[in-house]
């Protein structure tokens, strides 16, 4: 049987949400929604990751963060991303895992300190696991955790049957190219620029 709620009830309900400060709320808007999935996707050597680690930062000053890197691991690239993102020795709230199965990962989430932002890089080493119905019911199943997926483009489109899925259900989604993030959704959108001066360089000065 279905319940349906009045107007002025709808109008009043409260939702959770991270609060966002310049120059982050330029793009994602001051309130954006911390819970359900994010997506972020673009073309190889664009600046995914180093977007990614920057969001990361950035959030882990408001919740634990947790960013599995799933396909580079935690090798020599890896690192120097973290560190041309700001990530240091005494960054806190934030940690870093090599792929690890989607199972451990819940047995994690259901823990009492279990981090509340996961980002996942890349939905393409997480494909086979992510079949079905599972990338439907993962976010019912932890409904105040925000999931952050990473996908590669290929022919203007996300990566994968499992991306294109995750982009349809996403609340956030950010397209990567040439060192710009281009912010669209449920959110007020906007753009973020991950290294202004390359980003210059590869769109050109108005």
């Amino acid at each position: 049987m279905i319940k349906a709620i009045t107007p002025q009830n709808l109008l009043k309900m409260k939702h959770s949400t991270f609060k966002f400060e310049a120059p982050w709320s330029f793009a994602f808007g001051s309130s954006p929604s911390d819970s359900g999935y994010w997506m972020i996707w673009g073309k190889e050597k664009n600046g995914k990751t180093w977007f990614a680690l920057l969001l990361a930062k950035y959030l882990s000053f408001k919740k634990r963060v947790l960013y599995i890197s799933g396909e580079e691991g935690l090798e020599k690239e890896f690192v120097s991303a973290c560190r041309r993102a700001g990530i240091t020795e005494k960054s806190k709230n934030i940690g870093f895992s090599e792929y690890v199965p989607l199972s451990n990962l819940e047995l994690l989430l259901s823990r009492r300190n279990a981090p509340k932002v996961v980002l996942i890089d890349n939905i393409t080493v997480f494909k086979d696991e992510l079949k079905g119905n599972v990338l439907l019911e993962l976010k019912d199943k932890y409904p105040d955790v925000l999931f952050i997926f990473l996908a590669h483009e290929d022919r203007k489109e996300p990566y994968t049957a499992q991306a294109k899925l995750c982009r349809r259900l996403a609340k956030i989604i950010v397209h990567v190219e040439g060192l710009k993030a281009v912010v669209s959704g449920r959110c007020e959108g906007g753009e973020y620029q991950i290294n202004e001066e390359k980003a210059t360089l590869f769109y050109g000065q108005d």
